[in-house]
């Protein structure tokens, strides 16, 4: 399911116009990526957490070449589904 599917489902589902829903989902979105920004965590219970974590520097290899080269820590979301949700998909 990709956004502008998701955004149809909630449309109908709650008989709110499409219009609003976007509006909706595109703030939903906003907040959850400004609060991982700012390194914070979201949770949302029974559904699951949004995280960040540093993934530490690292040598590699260039597949094409086999020079060995350095890749650089950086960030990475994560995502833990909470009970509810592993249940209902395990069901």
């Amino acid at each position: 399911m990709n956004k502008t599917e998701l955004i149809n489902e909630v449309s109908k589902r709650t008989e709110v116009p499409k219009a609003t829903v976007k509006k909706v989902v595109d703030a939903t979105f906003n907040v959850i990526a400004d609060v991982l920004n700012w390194d914070g965590k979201v949770q949302l219970v029974g559904f699951g957490s949004f995280y960040v974590t540093t993934r530490k520097a690292r040598k590699g290899r260039n597949p094409r070449t086999g020079e060995v080269i350095e890749i650089p820590a950086r960030k990475v979301v994560r995502f833990r589904a909470g009970k509810q949700l592993t249940d209902l998909v395990n069901k």
